[in-house]
């Protein structure tokens, strides 16, 4: 094989388009108008770009990421994944697609006054932790564009054997079912409540009237429900009781307490 032919094959498709257009305006020898040259060049121009992005994009999605933690849509929006990434309790790198960050953007955009700071306040969230020393973010294009973002989130974690970070039940039920491991802010929580058993004394402050016509309310430190038999009549007040009983619901502990003097 000779040397012009060798150098022809490695020539790429839109180089040769692009000469074969350009050797057949001069053997023709024709004037083109300005505007029409224009529009031959733009559409080159986009092909070119087109082909750079292709490349580009594949460069990054096959680069490796050590220990990523993919944060969906309401994990961000939680706000509590950063407070905990301060105190060093998960590690590796925090991996954000771009489909999540734009539902923040539409989140952000929204008319609904509430949505909008939300979404505004989740991507300054994201900004701030950015800028942490030591901190890690990598924001990642999706590789199937046109599937649901709850998916991608799931084919992304599990190509790269990393964790999902969310908030959404429906997303963990279904990352666990993909053999991805998922920790749902929630159910952390949950397990960080108060432990107690019936016969345990609190101080605690009444703050509502319970469903029940002589039963008070009042949360412990850490949020955990207690509901005070015979309290109705002592809002306002703090008092010691002791757990009678205790009933566990899909959002959490709910304590059921007397007060010691009646107990």
């Amino acid at each position: 094989m000779t040397a012009k032919k060798q150098i022809k094959k490695k020539t790429s498709p839109v180089a040769q388009s692009s000469r074969s257009v350009a050797r057949e305006l001069l053997m023709q020898n024709i004037m083109l108008p300005r505007r029409v040259v224009l529009q031959i060049a733009e559409e080159v121009g986009k092909v070119v770009t087109q082909s750079i992005a292709v490349r580009r994009k594949r460069k990054v999605v096959s680069k490796k990421i050590e220990n990523p933690l993919f944060l969906d849509t309401s994990a961000i929006i939680d706000m509590r994944f950063f407070e905990l990434s301060k105190m060093g309790i998960f590690y590796g790198n925090v991996v954000v697609l771009e489909s999540v960050l734009g539902e923040l953007k539409n989140i952000a955009d929204s008319k609904d006054e509430v949505k909008k700071g939300r979404g505004r306040q989740a991507l300054d969230g994201l900004d701030s932790f950015k800028k942490q020393t030591g901190a890690k973010l990598i924001v990642l294009p999706d590789e199937k564009e046109k599937i649901p973002v709850d998916e991608s989130i799931i084919f992304h974690a599990k190509k790269y054997k990393g964790r999902i970070i969310t908030c959404d039940y429906n997303l963990s039920k279904k990352a666990k079912i993909s053999s991805v491991t998922t920790i749902n802010v929630y159910e952390l929580a949950n397990i960080l409540k108060t432990t107690a058993v019936p016969g345990e004394l609190f101080w605690v402050k009444i703050m509502q009237k319970g469903k029940g016509e002589d039963q008070g309310v009042g949360y412990l430190p850490d949020g955990t429900m207690l509901v005070v038999e015979h309290a109705h009549g002592l809002i306002g007040n703090t008092v010691e009781v002791m757990v009678s009983r205790i009933i566990q619901t899909d959002a959490g502990k709910i304590l059921f307490a007397k007060l010691t003097s009646q107990a």
